[in-house]
């Protein structure tokens, strides 16, 4: 499965990306995550964060990729399916594009695509949303 979404932020780049990247706070800004525990601090590749989501079970997601101020790349392993999602910045003329995208692969993507996905592209657009929502207020 993979899913994309992206949503123009009027808000400095440095105000977006420090939302970001404070993952714990993730659920002050979208009713689509409960709680989230950066494992690891402070967030950085290999940092760990374990997120609890309605309807679904807590993952440990694991930062793979991460360029200061522009994007990072998580990770979240389960038997049968890895799921990879990319939270990039992109500067405008007055603000940033924010992109998010989720990737699931492996023997059973298929079947948690067609069980979750419905519910996953409804939470990453509202994931989105509130950034945009949070950013633009701030």
């Amino acid at each position: 499965m993979h899913f994309e979404t992206s949503v123009d932020i009027a808000a400095s780049p440095e105000t977006v990306w420090k939302l970001l990247t404070d993952v714990e706070r993730w659920p002050e800004m979208t009713a689509s995550i409960d709680r989230v525990e950066l494992l690891d601090k402070p967030f950085a590749v290999s940092s760990r964060a374990r997120v609890h989501q309605p309807k679904i079970p807590a993952a440990v997601w694991t930062v793979t990729e991460l360029t200061e101020g522009e994007a990072f790349t998580w990770e979240s392993r389960s038997p049968g399916v890895t799921t990879t999602g990319v939270h990039a910045l992109t500067r405008t003329g007055d603000g940033v594009t924010v992109r998010l995208t989720l990737d699931q692969k492996g023997p059973l993507a298929p079947l948690f695509g067609l069980l979750t996905g419905r519910l996953t592209r409804r939470y990453v657009t509202m994931e989105a949303d509130g950034l945009k929502a949070k950013a633009e207020q701030a």
